[in-house]
């Protein structure tokens, strides 16, 4: 299971969305608004940026990993990762 990260948590508040641990095989997080799941994102298996940064932090992956991958993951999904209420949307607002 995905332990959900306070700075998940921070970004979730700010875009007014509640989220669990995902119920979904392979996935890391359940995304609700107004108590009706809007989405599931993260692929379990798949670091995301505070993932890295706290792999920085225990000395795991050497300084500046977690700014790199951010920014390779927003140039992969630099198409869809705009478009409000996507998956892909809150993936990039949440995990990225």
């Amino acid at each position: 299971m995905y332990k959900i990260l306070p700075y998940t948590k921070e970004k979730a508040e700010k875009l007014n969305v509640e989220i669990k641990p995902s119920k979904r095989k392979g996935k890391k997080i359940d995304v609700y608004k107004n108590n009706k799941k809007i989405a599931s994102i993260g692929a379990i298996g798949y670091p995301d940026y505070p993932t890295y940064q706290e792999m920085e932090q225990n000395g795991i992956v050497k300084k500046g990993t977690a700014n790199k991958r951010r920014k390779a993951y927003k140039k992969r999904f630099e198409k869809t990762r705009k478009k409000k209420g996507t998956p892909s949307y809150y993936a990039d607002q949440l995990l990225w």
